[in-house]
């Protein structure tokens, strides 16, 4: 079983027991997130398609922690022109244990 879920203007196929990176959530360590906007899931040869979203569709998960991804490096060189510019960024996450699926 597994459904894609759109969270942090992004969509992700999670199944239970996965563990996940999403944008960051206000939600303390520990405690239970649900994720409403169910796009689709498949259970076996059962498939269901939202139409945007799967109605009575939900994604549950555990947070088990926040953080900061790697460091990207932006560097911006034109030649000869005395032109040179760098720049860094390190995004913040929610790390996320998706526990049970539940789709109409």
């Amino acid at each position: 079983m597994f459904a894609v879920i759109k969270t942090g203007g992004k969509q992700y196929k999670v199944a239970p027991g996965e563990k996940l990176k999403v944008e960051t959530l206000t939600a303390d360590v520990g405690s239970t997130v649900s994720f409403d906007e169910v796009l689709m899931i498949a259970d076996g040869d059962r498939h269901t398609i939202g139409v945007p979203v799967v109605r009575g569709g939900k994604v549950t998960a555990e947070v088990l922690g926040h953080g900061r991804g790697d460091k990207i490096r932006i560097i911006k060189h034109r030649r000869r022109k005395h032109y040179h510019k760098e720049q860094g960024h390190r995004q913040n996450y929610t790390e996320v244990r998706i526990t049970e699926i539940v789709g109409a």
